[in-house]
């Protein structure tokens, strides 16, 4: 059996890269993971240090042990860094508001706002609104 390789695979016909779907396992090794969420195991390493949050097990033998809630905090780093364009510090805080419903650190006040998942939900919110924004319009 050969190891699963860091990233993802091209689908062959529209040049689109896709990623698995997580499989029904309870742990995960890095480089599974690396498998299922595109990311090299650098930088999952490097991501462990900079977010409380993501803190995989360890087994005995002293190799990562990541759980499904670890692979989907993964993703949801992944989707806020490389798609949404946080910074590091924006992503820390994103998670934080998201986890808990709080508002940052500073204390300032912030809107907090649910990141869509996917462009179609971009897509139906900026319609429905646009909408309720012709109706007020039109009265």
């Amino acid at each position: 059996m050969t190891k699963p390789s860091c990233g993802t695979f091209d689908d062959g016909q529209s040049g689109a890269q896709v990623l698995p779907g997580i499989p029904d396992k309870r742990y995960f090794k890095i480089g599974e993971v690396c498998a299922i969420t595109g990311v090299k195991q650098h930088v999952l390493r490097y991501w462990e240090s900079e977010f409380r949050i993501l803190q995989p097990q360890r087994a005995q033998s002293k190799q990562r042990l990541y759980r499904r809630v670890d692979v989907e905090t993964v993703l949801a780093i992944k989707r806020l860094l490389k798609d949404e364009g946080f910074t590091i510090t924006g992503a820390k805080k994103a998670l934080a508001r998201d986890g808990n419903g709080q508002e940052s650190d500073s204390g300032a006040r912030e809107v907090v706002q649910e990141l869509p998942v996917k462009p179609a939900d971009i897509f139906m919110q900026v319609k429905a609104e646009l909408l309720a924004l012709q109706k007020i319009l039109e009265e």
